[in-house]
């Protein structure tokens, strides 16, 4: 399927305050408007959901071309209006609309993974193998996530989501690319099917080893690598696995279960042109990540209407290893940083209908997160717990066919303490609230949706932010507040004959900002800066012509830092003006399939570890292309593993550098060779 579908992923815009809660089912609820698409895929259609002001990508993990073994990195590296970037700690970043990563929520199977030590999530080593299904929703769509979600949540399927296959199935691929770094994967699925429900039984393995990242055109290393034409120290090896069991009975109700794990070792690469890089690498950096939720579904209730309660816990257990070298031969170890990580997670949700027009909903959300940092001066147990406790509505002012119109509004409390900080002061027990309202409408017999939506949400401090060190290169800073973020958006989207066009526009206020800054003695520091403002619009666009697929998005935002009462002044790092892309997939003769991204990062700013200053980074164009061919040689419903798909792909052609912040260059050209049977 992947090599007729593509890569093109925006054809769906979802407007949604629904919660985890209506995320977690199949079927779709009273108050969510659906809207059937034709979409840019050559072999389905794709819903359009609105309820609550708020613009959303939905992506089916198996409908998109992507690298054998594919990180959950390489999958947002495609997803319109989200930027992706690798930092100084060789981590894979996300951030939308100006935030930062620890302003984006990652969630699995409702679940959120960025309650933890550093409050964000480093999605180059989260497997994407294990995942069905994935949602970025690009503002808050709903109070019901739970603490410290502002502007942006990616949520991914692994056993509550995906559609259920009708018969079972294996998936096997491989590929090599041109440095000889290999990745492997292979996938079971089995659907049961019983006198009182249906499960859903999926399970698998991947491998991955790379000798390095290449060097873009004009890149050179101080030191040069093992293997020429690779950035030194950035070479991965890693191996993960899965299980996911999911049940639907007859009646509604559910239960679902996933387990997954990886564990890796990888280098960092240091910064070009500076006179203090991170000399680091991972000698093992492991998660293990388990969900079990339930649901009885909806049904009549004692209160006279309809509504239905589900609870889920989640356990996220990890460990990293971290060792800083004395220069860039890498044989002498100066320090090292070990961190033990657990946290569990426990949500509940329930929905009850209010007569014949409005739903109310509610969530409640509990984290306690666990940190042990070793190091060569001690070991310091750290503690955060939080809770947050929100409920919203839904109220249907219009409801007709081919026309509607939806008002949504809600509130949360939240809830932040730190009893363990290791020798430093606790912030003790901090609160702080959210809200947000919302309202969309359907209109031109459901070929056109507008939506408008204001939210106001903080966060809290990570304990990484407030205690870490980070083998000296930060000074701690524990006297760190929350940040607070102010947010409207507004926009429409068209269904004009084959073609399908959104815009969005957006402004955002983050109050209390945690940025970093430089010291005197050339250490970086955590700091609260008065106010981040983003302003900007989002476009997205889509059109099949026959069997030619065609889209595209763009994002112009402007990103400033204003703090009247500070005497230091710096840009915004890393927030580039613009960035766009443009992709086509097409048929060739002899059943062949070629498709073609080009991918723009307009100019950014990052701060100079040397100087303190602020540097102004180019930006540019970036070309990548792929064929196929499906060859099929077996009768595709009567058993497994009965086509073969070939194909040859080409990252970064023009060899281009574009720099995801000072001194850190993204990868140069790569040709990969894959095969997929299946």
């Amino acid at each position: 399927m992947a090599g007729r579908v593509g890569g093109i992923l925006f054809a769906c815009l979802v407007l949604s305050t629904t919660g985890l809660a209506a995320q977690q089912r199949d079927t779709l609820r009273a108050d969510t408007t659906v809207i059937r698409l034709q979409g840019i895929s050559v072999s389905a259609k794709r819903q359009v959901r609105a309820v609550g002001g708020t613009s959303a990508v939905e992506i089916r993990i198996d409908s998109i071309v992507l690298a054998a073994a594919p990180r959950l990195d390489q999958v947002l590296r495609s997803v319109p209006a989200i930027h992706t970037r690798t930092n100084s700690r060789g981590e894979a970043e996300l951030t939308v609309r100006g935030s930062d990563a620890r302003q984006v929520a990652v969630l699995v199977d409702g679940v959120p993974l960025t309650l933890q030590w550093d409050a964000r999530t480093d999605v180059s080593v989260v497997p994407a193998t294990a995942v069905q299904d994935l949602r970025f929703t690009r503002g808050l769509s709903s109070v019901l996530y739970g603490p410290n979600v502002l502007g942006g949540v990616v949520e991914m399927s692994v056993a509550q989501g995906g559609s259920v296959p009708d018969r079972s199935s294996i998936a096997v691929g491989s590929g090599i690319d041109s440095y000889r770094g290999h990745a492997s994967s292979a996938t079971v699925t089995i659907p049961v099917a019983t006198a009182n429900g249906s499960w859903l039984i999926r399970s698998g393995i991947s491998y991955r080893d790379s000798p390095g990242v290449p060097l873009a055109g004009g890149i050179v290393e101080p030191v040069p690598a093992r293997n020429s034409g690779l950035r030194l120290n950035t070479d991965t090896n890693s191996r993960d696995g899965f299980i996911a069991l999911r049940y639907n009975g007859t009646s509604g109700s559910f239960f679902s279960f996933s387990g997954s794990g990886f564990s890796a070792e990888r280098g960092v690469a240091a910064e070009l042109g500076s006179s203090a890089p991170r000399l680091w690498r991972y000698p093992n950096v492991s998660r293990l990540i388990a969900v079990a939720s339930g649901g009885t579904g909806d049904r009549d209730t004692p209160f006279g209407g309809r509504g239905d309660l589900e609870a889920s816990i989640g356990i996220d257990v990890g460990r990293s290893e971290i060792d800083a070298y004395t220069t860039r031969a890498y044989d002498e170890v100066a320090a090292f940083e070990d961190g033990e990580d657990r946290t569990v997670t426990l949500r509940l949700l329930g929905d009850h209908t209010l007569g014949s027009r409005a739903d109310f909903r509610s969530a409640f959300t509990w984290a306690d997160i666990f940190h042990r940092e070793l190091l060569p001066t001690g070991t310091f147990d750290y503690q955060q717990r939080l809770l947050s406790m929100g409920g919203e509505s839904v109220y249907r002012i219009v409801e007709e066919t081919g026309r509607s119109v939806r008002l949504s509004a809600g509130a949360a409390l939240d809830v932040s303490s730190t009893p363990k900080t290791g020798d430093k002061p606790s912030l003790g027990r901090v609160l702080d609230w959210g809200a947000r309202i919302g309202l969309n409408a359907t209109v031109n017999d459901g070929n056109t949706l507008l939506h408008v939506g204001a939210s106001r949400r903080g966060r809290f401090p990570s304990l990484r932010e407030l205690y870490s060190g980070s083998l000296n290169r930060f000074e701690p800073t524990p006297e760190l507040t929350a940040e607070h973020l102010v947010a409207v958006e507004g926009g429409a989207t068209f269904r004009i004959g084959e073609a399908e066009i959104q815009a969005v526009a957006f402004h955002q206020r983050l109050s209390d900002a945690i940025i970093r800054i430089t010291t005197p003695e050339r250490l970086f520091k955590r700091v609260n800066r008065d106010q981040l403002r983003s302003t900007g619009i989002e476009l997205l666009a889509s059109r099949n012509f026959g069997d030619i697929a065609v889209g595209g998005d763009l994002t112009l935002q402007s990103v400033q830092l204003i703090d009247p009462t500070s005497n230091q002044s710096n840009e915004p790092e890393n927030q580039p003006g613009v960035f766009a892309s443009l992709n086509v997939r097409l048929p060739l003769v002899l059943d062949l399939h070629a498709g073609s991204e080009v991918r723009y990062t307009g100019s950014q700013f990052c701060l100079d570890l040397d100087t303190g200053e602020d540097t102004r980074l180019s930006g540019g164009v970036q070309v990548s292309a792929d064929m196929s061919r499906t060859w099929q040689f077996r009768s595709a419903g009567g058993s497994w593993l009965s086509r073969l798909e070939t194909r040859i792909a080409a990252d970064n052609i023009g060899d281009t550098a574009i720099y995801d912040q000072c001194g850190l260059p993204q990868p140069g050209r790569l040709l990969r060779f894959e095969v997929r049977l299946f």
